[in-house]
């Protein structure tokens, strides 16, 4: 199949564990916290793809200059990331794709290579990174650093530097478009705090409900964002017998209907990072308890 010329493609997607491994059959890389992108380059153009097939190319104008790296048709496969203090930051990142801060850079993280002049996805992906690595490294196409074998250790690396997560791939592994594959395998780090509920509300579905999660800063409850748990949840009847009208948020702007709660408790949330903001990324909620002291 001629890549460079099929458009209508979604990249090879990510299975997941929850534990990091190791294994001499896998190469472990960073999960860059940003958007997966295809990238058709040649010597006269350059157009991005998004992971649903989507064409993003205006929104990135200076990853036009990843044409200068290739002397024929070439397909690439990464992230589009925006960095801040060297971290991938993915509030950054949505400015730009909603194209209200052009100013922040963008850097294309290329972790593989599905064609250069011919087809590679048959080709193993060690072999491919082979390939790929006579491409230079700029300051808007860099290639991911990766290590064998030894995923705990490069897994610890990734939490003590507060990351999004890891990735191993087989070594072996052929590509295969339109697949989420069971030899690529991501690896969250996710964060869990407590946060005390001030209020919830209902949903579209009948089966969930919402609550809405706040945290102090200088005396004063701040609104960090809302996470679904299952009406099935014994809090769903605790919260409703201790409702009332007054909001304990500073700011009371919601636009959805809350019901307000005396702050009698407390909820444990996964979640993958803080937003510009300060609010959850990906909330999951995983327990509630009952305050040891009363913030009214």
């Amino acid at each position: 199949m001629n890549l460079f010329l099929h458009s209508s493609f979604q990249p090879m997607l990510l299975s997941e564990v929850k534990e990091p491994f190791d294994d001499e059959n896998y190469f472990f890389e960073m999960k860059f916290d940003g958007m997966r992108a295809v990238v058709f380059a040649s010597p006269k153009s350059v157009r991005i793809q998004n992971r649903h097939g989507k064409d993003v190319t205006s929104k990135f104008l200076e990853l036009q200059k990843i044409k200068d790296l290739v002397d024929r048709p070439t397909v690439f496969d990464g992230e589009i990331v925006c960095f801040q203090d060297g971290k991938p930051n993915f509030s950054m990142l949505q400015k730009r794709i909603l194209g209200k801060n052009e100013a922040i850079p963008a850097v294309f993280v290329c972790f593989d290579l599905l064609y250069d002049g011919k087809d590679l996805t048959r080709v193993p992906l060690e072999e491919r990174k082979k390939i790929l690595d006579k491409f230079r490294d700029t300051d808007y196409f860099v290639k991911t650093f990766f290590v064998v074998g030894n995923g705990k250790k490069f897994f610890r690396k990734i939490v003590s530097n507060q990351l999004e997560g890891m990735v191993a791939k087989k070594r072996d592994s052929l590509y295969f478009v339109n697949t989420r594959s069971l030899e690529w395998i991501k690896v969250k780090y996710l964060k869990r705090e407590w946060f005390v509920i001030g209020g919830y509300g209902y949903t579209v579905s009948k089966s969930v409900f919402s609550l809405y999660l706040g945290e102090y800063k200088d005396g004063k409850l701040i609104y960090v964002g809302k996470v679904f748990v299952s009406r099935k949840n014994e809090l769903f009847v605790l919260l409703t017998r201790i409702e009332r009208k007054k909001c304990s948020f500073k700011e009371n702007n919601f636009s959805e209907e809350v019901h307000f709660v005396a702050l009698k408790w407390w909820a444990e949330v996964e979640f993958l990072e803080r937003g510009s903001k300060g609010g959850l990324r990906h909330p999951v909620f995983i327990r509630f308890k009952k305050a040891l002291v009363n913030f009214d």
